[in-house]
């Protein structure tokens, strides 16, 4: 046997398991449907999710509300959201001379918790975080507007993140 001839079956080889393997993959649409069943979306939109305690948890509970039912109706609750969040802010960057903090950055973590409100059973829970900085500034105002900017930033990083973990359950449990 010549070494071309070899060659020539490793490639086929190859290709034959490459198909093999591709050949497992399943790709469908997230919010899309397929078939009879329902698609996540509708899933989604039927979430109740729980009021919020602090300013920044509001921020997060509307970005979710938004990202459930996409501006449109509420389905009938049939599942319910916690969340628990934890909003800390630390200096990263000190001015040379004068020992004054020139940025902050805002770290957010988020806790949750989806369950059936029919049979109470607790379905999906998880943890999510996110990261913004600000700069810091001489202006008071200027401070306070940066710092509250950040934390928006963050929650809506989490509500996108908890948003997808959520359709993804329901899309893989739907198969």
């Amino acid at each position: 046997m010549s070494s071309s001839d070899l060659t020539g079956r490793l490639r086929v080889l190859a290709v034959v398991c490459v198909f093999a393997v591709l050949a497992g993959c399943n790709v469908r649409p997230l919010y899309g449907s397929l078939g009879p069943a329902a698609p996540a979306q509708e899933e989604l939109a039927a979430i109740e999710i729980a009021p919020s305690e602090s300013r920044s948890e509001q921020v997060l509970r509307n970005a979710l509300i938004f990202a459930f039912q996409r501006g449109g109706q509420a389905a009938p609750v049939r599942y319910r959201l916690k969340f628990i969040t934890n909003l800390t802010k630390s200096s990263v960057a000190v001015e040379e001379l004068s020992d004054v903090p020139a940025a902050y950055l805002v770290q957010m973590t988020t806790s949750f918790s989806l369950s059936d409100i029919e049979t109470g059973r607790t379905l999906l829970t998880g943890s999510s975080f996110a990261n913004a900085s600000y700069d810091f500034s001489n202006q008071r105002f200027a401070n306070q507007r940066a710092a509250r900017e950040a934390e928006d930033r963050a929650a809506k990083v989490i509500a996108e993140d908890i948003q997808v973990r959520i359709a993804a359950y329901f899309a893989d449990s739907r198969s």
